[in-house]
C-alpha cells in the first residue's frame, strides 16, 4: 500500500492514530509495543512513509485489532430508516453487522401485568434503555424500576414482562436472534405483530 492509494491510505493512517489515542498511548508507547521506532510510527501516521504490509500486521496486533479491521473501508450505507408499525407504536431497525439482531423503539402506557401467567420466557438475551419515563421490568420473582437513561440486560429464559410506571414510558430494546424469534412467535399467537403487546416485551 502506498501513499498514492488515496482515501484508504489516509483512512488507515487516521485509524492507527485514533486507536492509539483511544488507548491513551503516546507515539513512544505504541512504537515500543509494535517494536518499531518512534520516528517511523510518526511518519506512518503523518503520511510521510509508505504503509508496508508487515508493519500494518504488527501495528494491528499492538493495537489489539486485526489487519482486516485496520484496512476496512468506510461503508456508504451508514444511515438506515426504521420500519414503522404505527398501529402498535413501534419503530424497528435491523443491525447490519448482525442481521439476526433488531432494535425496537416503543412507547408504553400500561403497567406490567399483575398475573404471572402473562409473563413470557424464551431463548435469547435482551437489552433495553429507557429513553423517557420510568419502566418496570418484571424478571422472575423480582421487580426492577428502570428510570430514564438507565439500562437493563437480561436472559429471556427468565419469565419477564415490561410496563410503564407513573405515565407513558419510551424504551429502546435490542434483541438477539433468539429473543427476536421468541417475540415474533408470541406476536403470532396473540394475533399481533411481533412485539405488539408492550406489557409482554
Amino acid at each position: 500500500m502506498t501513499q498514492n492509494d488515496g482515501d484508504l491510505d489516509g483512512l488507515v493512517r487516521k485509524r492507527i492514530r485514533a486507536l492509539r489515542v483511544a488507548q491513551g498511548w503516546s507515539l513512544e508507547e505504541l512504537a515500543g509495543r509494535a517494536k518499531i521506532s518512534q520516528s517511523t510510527l510518526s511518519r506512518i501516521e503523518n503520511g510521510q512513509r509508505r504503509l508496508a504490509l508487515d508493519q500494518l500486521v504488527t501495528l494491528a496486533r499492538a493495537l489489539d485489532t486485526s489487519l482486516d479491521q485496520l484496512v476496512e473501508t468506510a461503508s456508504d450505507d451508514v444511515v438506515s430508516s426504521p420500519v414503522i408499525d404505527a398501529a402498535h407504536g413501534l419503530m424497528r431497525w435491523t443491525v447490519k453487522a448482525d442481521p439476526g439482531m433488531s432494535v425496537v423503539r416503543q412507547r408504553m402506557t400500561e403497567p406490567p401485568p399483575d398475573n404471572p401467567a402473562r409473563m413470557r420466557a424464551h431463548p435469547g438475551r435482551e437489552w433495553l434503555v429507557v429513553l423517557s419515563g420510568t419502566a418496570i421490568l418484571m424478571l422472575g420473582n423480582r421487580r426492577y424500576r428502570v428510570e430514564t437513561h438507565q439500562a437493563a440486560e437480561f436472559p429471556t429464559m427468565l419469565p419477564h414482562a415490561i410496563g410503564a410506571e407513573g405515565g407513558p414510558c419510551e424504551i429502546l430494546g435490542i434483541f438477539d436472534r433468539d429473543a427476536r424469534r421468541g417475540h415474533q412467535r408470541e406476536g403470532r399467537r396473540s394475533g399481533g405483530g411481533g412485539d405488539a403487546d408492550a406489557a409482554r416485551m
